[in-house]
């Protein structure tokens, strides 16, 4: 029976492959980490570039004041603005004529102080430049009158006194004869490169001059401006690592969930996505899982269907004997043929019983596989335990087994005691089954070779042994083909099928095979069932 699969593109499932294994991490967790760092490696190293780029700026600007400064202050420091001998101190008079012949830019306020700081010209006094803010517009004539805050007031007041002190703590440092230069925030709020130069007259100093730029907001507007690049660029890099991330992320995962919701509808059995398959990255390894998951459960599905059909057919068997036997029992008048018919009803309702515990017993299985941990256990003490069981509970007539531990080694293995015990019971159950009442049923614990990693058990009975080319149909469940002379109905078909089923879960093989008579090669002697299992010492 076909598998129906959910796949987004033509094309069978691939093989199961397995899973790489990665010793550095990640491949699709290196890629959004290497995608987010690069973005924030570019803004990094934008910040620091434009940092240094408006130190740079500032201190460019902070020199050519200072230059510009000096010059100004030595013209003030000669004679034509001093007055005064042999003491000398600045003339406003004739400094504030030099202040107005100088040329000094509108962004640039210029104002000179004395020796003891005080105030004596302000180049706004001596050109047409009104410092401040422009006026609010007029209100209409008879308006109320604006509302003031006194908070916001008292605010501004603090900005303008702060603002004064830096001034005046910068114009009495330059009073002690060393310039002085730094950013700070002018009377109206604005930041300022204020530079403050001693005024000297020979080697006294008469006065400071100081120098105000207010094209600072300007520079750091340049500097917003350069940054634009770099931040467009780490834009356009998260961008990108959105895209991909969607591409090979989101996008997959969205297949991935929509091939499962088909499954989960039943339109499909199994997800087969070959071009995530091949990935090889966790979205690949997810796809195979998925495909390895969904196309196992769809065995499992189809073994469950044919188990459901085998088991229809089986006992309805039984239950035609039963009710044929049913409508035969009132017409037969005869007490002996009575009998027969009861005794027949009754082997058909052992068989009917036998045949619902071993199916009970078969669909259990792997929910007991699945909760039984494998624990470390010692098969020749179990070997010896089942035996010893069934000598003790023999009734005459049994057919007797007989034990031979042939290793001297450890015994160990890794497994289930339980469904272990089931294996080796059904086997000797088997066994019992078809020797003949003088035959014995013999079980031997070896291994296959020395040292070999696999110890091996042997159940041999002296029956009619099996038919060459059921050798293997006898391990398929509901196989009941018997001898002449067996009794029928005692077997239901299903042991040496759970036998198989629990051996393979256990990493081992068993297979069935004839004891040829060494007197008469062409006779068989009986049949032997060996079963291998991996050892762990």
């Amino acid at each position: 029976m076909a598998i129906d699969t959910a796949k987004a593109d033509p094309g069978e499932a691939r093989e199961d492959r397995p899973r790489p294994r990665r010793l550095v991490g990640s491949r699709l967790g290196a890629l959004i980490l290497a995608l987010n760092l690069l973005s924030l490696l570019i803004l990094f190293v934008g910040a620091l570039a434009l940092n240094e780029w408006r130190r740079g700026l500032i201190e460019a600007r902070q020199d050519a004041l200072t230059a510009q400064a000096e010059l100004l202050a030595k013209v003030l420091g000669d004679r034509e603005a001093t007055q005064g001998v042999p003491y000398p101190a600045l003339d406003p008079y004739e400094a504030g004529l030099v202040l107005r012949d100088t040329f000094v830019p509108r962004n640039q306020r210029a104002r000179l102080y004395d020796a003891d700081g005080a105030l004596v010209i302000d180049s706004y006094e001596v050109s047409d430049t009104i410092p401040g803010r422009p006026l609010e517009p007029a209100r209409p004539a008879g308006s109320p009158p604006a509302e003031v805050d006194p908070e916001q007031t008292r605010r501004e007041s603090a900005k303008l006194e702060e603002a004064r002190m830096a001034l005046a703590g910068e114009v009495e440092a330059a009073l002690t004869g060393e310039p002085q230069a730094q950013l700070r925030r002018s009377e109206s709020g604005d930041r300022v490169v204020s530079v403050s130069i001693p005024v000297r007259h020979v080697e006294k100093v008469l006065g400071v001059l100081t120098l105000e730029a207010a094209d600072v907001d300007e520079i750091l507007a340049a500097q917003r401006a350069a940054l634009m690049p770099f931040a467009i660029v780490a834009l356009v890099v998260s961008l990108f690592s959105s895209l991909l991330l969607h591409l090979f992320v989101a996008r997959p995962v969205m297949r991935l969930s929509a091939a499962a919701d088909s499954v989960r509808l039943a339109q499909t059995r199994a997800i087969s996505l070959p071009d995530l398959e091949e990935r090889r990255d966790e979205i690949g390894d997810l796809a195979r899982s998925l495909e390895t998951m969904t196309r196992a459960l769809s065995d499992r599905m189809e073994a469950i269907e044919r188990f459901a059909a085998d088991v229809s057919h089986e006992i309805k068997n039984p239950l035609t004997s039963i009710r044929s036997a049913l409508e035969t029992l009132p017409l037969v008048k005869a007490e002996a043929q009575r009998e027969k018919l009861t005794a027949l009803l009754q082997q058909d309702v052992r068989r009917l019983d036998r045949l619902i515990t071993d199916i009970s017993n078969a669909s259990r299985l792997d929910a007991e596989l699945a909760r039984d941990r494998p624990r470390t256990l010692d098969l020749a003490a179990l070997l010896t335990d089942i035996v010893d069981v069934y000598r003790t509970s023999a009734k005459p007539g049994d057919v007797p087994l007989e034990l031979t531990l042939e290793t001297t080694g450890p015994t160990r293995i890794i497994g289930r005691d339980g469904p272990l015990g089931q294996v080796v019971r059904n086997l000797i159950d088997n066994a019992r089954s078809f020797s003949p009442p003088d035959g014995s049923v013999r079980i031997t614990l070896d291994r296959p070779g020395e040292g070999s990693p696999t110890l091996r058990i042997r159940v041999e009975d002296d029956g009619p042994g099996i038919p060459e080319e059921n050798l293997e149909t006898v391990f398929q469940r509901f196989y009941t083909s018997r001898p002449k002379g067996t009794v029928f109905g005692t077997n239901s078909g299903l042991g040496l099928s759970i036998v198989r089923q629990i051996v393979e879960a256990h990493g081992g093989e068993v297979r069935a095979e004839n004891i040829v008579d060494p007197d008469s090669p062409d006779r068989v002697a009986g049949a032997r069932f060996t079963v291998t299992l991996p050892t762990r010492a």
